[in-house]
């Protein structure tokens, strides 16, 4: 018995290694999901620069600086005109539709106005509900117009008196060249991997309460649940050690991202991630002692975790309950540290906190899943029961297979959990993080080394602002660059001496602004409040030399900038990150569980009934049967996220119920016969987990609505089509954000019954050859 314990850890670590190779789920989960996943991911962000956006332009003038106006927009590398409508209708049925993210209105007699001094307006419209794209598309627009505008013919000069205008020196920190995918992929890959890893753990776990044999496991380990437990999640620690190894390679490799920090503390903060999620796995495993029931809360808990984490949307603007549930999430930590060593190249002894962090989780995740193990290790452990189905006539009608369908959802607790209850879990849980919609009161660093007049109204200007406020007042700049590597701070301003002297003679005042765009919402929206600030005093000081009827106000500013451009923000007005990213994200999630559970479906007739059970499910009858019962029990979700949480949470929505019911039929239906063909291979029903559940941040960004479609390579945009996704979310956030009609959205409509058509058609074929099992002898 001694040499049992003593050598036990390597006797559980082979029984495990052993049970991977021969099981087949098992291997796809630990090597294939995660190198799929980071395959397409890769393929996805592999234009870092995002160029030729599609806009489109309405040139109401029609005249030779028009033309310089739609060249310059033209020739920007960001930005490409895709169509040029005779008016703005026009330019709004695109932007509706998708043919163009953006559009620029040139007005009538613009360059009649320009010539008389009076300072024309050119308005960019962009989508603002297609949050990067449109942004994108409006930076580039506005540089685009503004290099036009630099370039027109100087008119006549004004002898005058004007200050000198106060400028914006722009010195970004951390990621220079605003790379997408040093920001997005570094956090996303290991985002991906810690779903894969907390399923992997309960995985192991759970199916030692059903295919496989606790009592046999216990005994490997010498009846000790101490070594039971660290021999059989070793040899998972050990294979997404490696996958760790290649997503750094992947953004350190592949696209040469420099890595500027400590490896060491970011290794151990890997080595302490993968632990604490492979613990937690397990542990949800002993609570549930169910695996597929398991494996669903697994998904509930981690499938969220990027919103938490504080990668799109800043922890500093959550919600105090979204903070703190971030908080026991070991991936918000090491989230942290990896930005701060990999992307900032912070002192080690700044990412401390978020160290001891996530080792007290792994800590404590580890121990509360062996103090579990050791209570039920000394209980009989009885298998489950499973009941035969009865296989009753061999054709069914289709009322009699929706009736059994239906039935058969609300008796099984992993279909109903997944189908019924999930998506009004996500429905309350995910928005959390993004609930207060806007960043304000970001922390700044002013640097006076003026100390004048001037320098006092642009600390006061600055900090009255809703974007930032005034938190330090350092003496150096070193002092406030530490401040910054700190996180006290997020963006620096400097006074330099002379500000006021170098205003006061009539000549440019500049002002640097060194701002972190490590996190690309804070880089945007910290320069956002300084610039405002900013333009505010550059504004007054114009306005107090001006005469009282603001002529020479008027006739200054049509000589520094004589069109004034205007970006108006589309559906989404207020720049509200929930609203953008929640309704794109609630479609995905039914799709998910709808497709889970479905295919979990066609594991559980196997389960219950073998190969007869599955031919007799497979029927033209009983596959269109089984697929309205799904959509019945679905609608209500469909309901819940795309008319009830709008209006609750806030988040823009319109009123077409009709076309939102015409589009979510096809829809519901599509992934319900895509998971009645797939499950038709499954001979488990914790299967469909497993392989599905860690797929869902990689399809997110197939969509569009994140990631643009230029960048997206044609034939992985191709591919994505086989998914309704890509159709049914583009569509549906057309309709209910930006209130497209039925018609903007008629080709995601009929891709949508396309994929309807095709996958019920396979879900028969599938159903009556997959009966033998040939596929998936092993799940």
């Amino acid at each position: 018995m001694a040499s049992v314990r003593r050598f036990g850890i390597v006797d559980i670590a082979v029984r495990e290694v052993i049970w991977i190779w021969r099981d087949k789920v098992a291997l796809l989960l630990v090597v294939g999901i995660p190198l799929i996943a980071f395959s397409i991911l890769v393929a996805i962000f592999n234009n870092a620069v995002i160029r030729d956006l599609r806009v489109d332009v309405v040139d109401q003038d029609r005249s030779n600086t028009s033309e310089t106006f739609v060249q310059a927009i033209s020739s920007a590398p960001g930005v490409n005109v895709a169509r040029r409508s005779s008016d703005l209708n026009g330019a709004m049925h695109a932007v509706r539709s998708g043919e163009a993210i953006a559009a620029v209105y040139i007005p009538e007699n613009l360059e009649r106005d320009i010539t008389k001094g009076r300072r024309p307006q050119a308005v960019i419209f962009f989508n603002k509900q297609f949050f990067t794209p449109g942004n994108v598309a409006s930076s580039s627009l506005q540089a685009a117009i503004s290099a036009a505008v630099a370039d027109l013919p100087a008119g006549p000069q004004s002898t005058a008196y004007t200050p000198g205008p106060l400028v914006v020196e722009q010195y970004v920190l951390t990621n220079p060249a605003l790379n997408y995918a040093q920001f997005l992929l570094r956090a996303i890959l290991p985002t991906v991997l810690h779903v894969v890893i907390a399923i992997s753990g309960g995985y192991a776990v759970g199916s030692e309460f059903g295919s496989r044999n606790m009592r046999e496991w216990l005994a490997t380990a010498g009846d000790s649940t101490l070594i039971a437990l660290v021999g059989k999640l070793a040899p998972y620690f050990g294979i997404f050690l490696v996958m760790m190894a290649v997503g750094l390679g992947i953004i350190h490799g592949i696209f040469e991202i420099p890595f500027r920090g400590n490896p060491v503390l970011v290794g151990s903060a890997a080595c302490l991630l993968i632990i604490a999620y492979l613990s937690l796995g397990a542990l949800l495993q002993l609570l549930a002692r169910n695996l597929a029931f398991g494996l669903s809360l697994t998904g509930i808990i981690c499938s969220p975790a990027f919103g938490f984490a504080g990668v799109g949307f800043p922890v500093l603007a959550m919600s105090i309950f979204a903070r703190a549930w971030g908080a026991i999430l070991p991936l918000r930590w090491y989230i942290q540290i990896l930005f701060d060593q990999a992307a900032r190249g912070v002192p080690a002894a700044d990412s401390a906190q978020p160290f001891m962090m996530i080792g007290g989780l792994a800590v404590v995740y580890f121990g509360l899943a062996w103090l579990r193990l050791r209570s039920i290790a000394g209980h009989t452990l009885r298998k489950p029961v499973k009941t035969p189905e009865q296989d009753g006539p061999g054709r069914i009608g289709i009322a009699r297979a929706f009736a059994e369908e239906y039935g058969r959802i609300i008796r099984d607790r992993s279909a109903f959990s997944l189908i019924v209850l999930a998506p009004i879990i996500y429905g309350v849980f995910y928005p959390q993080p993004y609930l207060r919609q806007l960043i304000k009161d970001i922390p700044i660093a002013i640097v006076d080394d003026d100390s004048s007049e001037v320098s006092r109204m642009l600390i006061q200007a600055v900090n009255v602002g809703e974007a930032v406020k005034v938190a330090l007042r350092p003496t150096t700049l070193a002092e406030a660059q530490a401040a910054l590597a700190r996180r006290e701070v997020f963006g620096i301003l400097s006074i330099p001496a002379g500000t006021q002297r170098e205003i006061l003679k009539g000549d440019q005042a500049r002002l640097p602004a060194y701002v972190d765009s490590a996190y690309f919402l804070l880089y945007n929206r910290t320069l956002q409040g300084i610039q405002e600030g900013v333009g505010a005093v550059g504004t007054d000081l114009a306005a107090r030399s001006a005469r009282p009827d603001g002529s020479l106000y008027r006739a200054a500013l049509a000589k520094s900038s004589p069109v004034e451009v205007l970006n108006q923000p589309l559906f989404n007005p207020t720049g509200g990150y929930g609203s953008y990213i929640v309704p794109a994200a609630f479609l995905l999630i039914l799709q998910q569980t709808l497709l889970m559970g479905s295919a979990t479906l066609g594991g559980v007739t196997y389960e219950q009934g073998g190969g007869s059970a599955r031919r007799r499910r497979g029927t033209v009858s009983a596959v269109i049967g089984q697929s309205l019962a799904h959509l019945l029990l679905a609608l209500p979700g469909y309901a819940l996220f795309l008319v009830v949480l709008p209006r609750v949470y806030g988040f823009s929505a319109n009123s077409h119920v009709l076309d939102l019911i015409v589009l979510a039929i096809p829809f519901i239906l599509s992934v319900s016969f895509l998971g009645q063909f797939i499950g038709s291979w499954f001979k488990r029903r914790e299967t469909a987990v497993l392989l599905f559940i860690a797929i869902s941040l990689p399809i997110f960004f197939l969509v569009g609505v994140a990631w643009p479609l230029e960048a997206i390579p044609p034939i992985l945009r191709t591919a994505s089509f086989i998914l309704p996704s890509t159709s049914g979310i583009d569509g549906l956030v057309r309709v209910n954000q930006m209130g497209a009609t039925l018609a903007d959205v008629s080709k995601d409509w009929m891709r949508l019954w396309v994929l309807t058509i095709v996958y019920a058609i396979l879900a028969v074929v599938a159903a009556q050859m997959g009966s033998g099992g040939r596929v998936s002898d092993a799940r």
